[in-house]
């Protein structure tokens, strides 16, 4: 992971550490047995974003977080991205500290979660599950086809195929 790309996914759990901290202390939400963590976060092919999962104890979300000036939905808007081999409904949002990024909504609230080994083995498994190469169908460039029988009468009076044709 660039340098760039280390800093950025530390500000994403640096801001929700402070939000855990001050806007959500005491919100009966919480699964106080996680923690923030930001998930295996890595570019995707094609994309000038990092892709990977934050857990934090009120949500685990897909994040997609800009690393220059990529292409990112204005706060509120919505678009579905595509994800591996699946399309996911994201929403732009932003956070002092940490600028414009999406989010789409994998748990919330995380009370299935016992501990946060649990939290981070599902989000690892998430990824895994997105990240798995396409299974690449064999493409038929030609359809094999047995060779033309010629009609019986055409067999019988010593005709081929293409004078039959004409």
């Amino acid at each position: 992971m660039s340098v760039l790309a280390h800093s950025r996914v530390l500000m994403l759990e640096q801001a929700f550490a402070h939000i855990a901290n001050t806007r959500m202390r005491d919100v009966p939400v919480q699964n106080l047995a996680l923690r923030v963590q930001a998930v295996g976060f890595a570019a995707q092919a094609h994309d000038t974003a990092l892709l990977g999962v934050l857990v934090t104890p009120w949500f685990m979300n897909l994040v997609r977080l800009p690393l220059a000036q990529a292409s990112i939905l204005a706060v509120g808007e919505k678009a579905k991205r595509q994800v591996g081999t699946e399309q996911f409904e994201f929403i732009g949002a932003h956070e002092a500290g940490l600028g414009a990024f999406e989010a789409c909504s994998l748990f919330s609230p995380m009370f299935d979660f016992a501990d946060h080994a649990a939290a981070l083995a599902t989000a690892s498994e998430v990824l895994a599950l997105l990240r798995a190469p396409v299974p690449q169908v064999p493409q038929v460039s030609q359809v094999h086809r047995p060779p033309p029988v010629p009609s019986r009468r055409g067999f019988l009076l010593g005709r081929s195929l293409e004078s039959a044709r004409l």
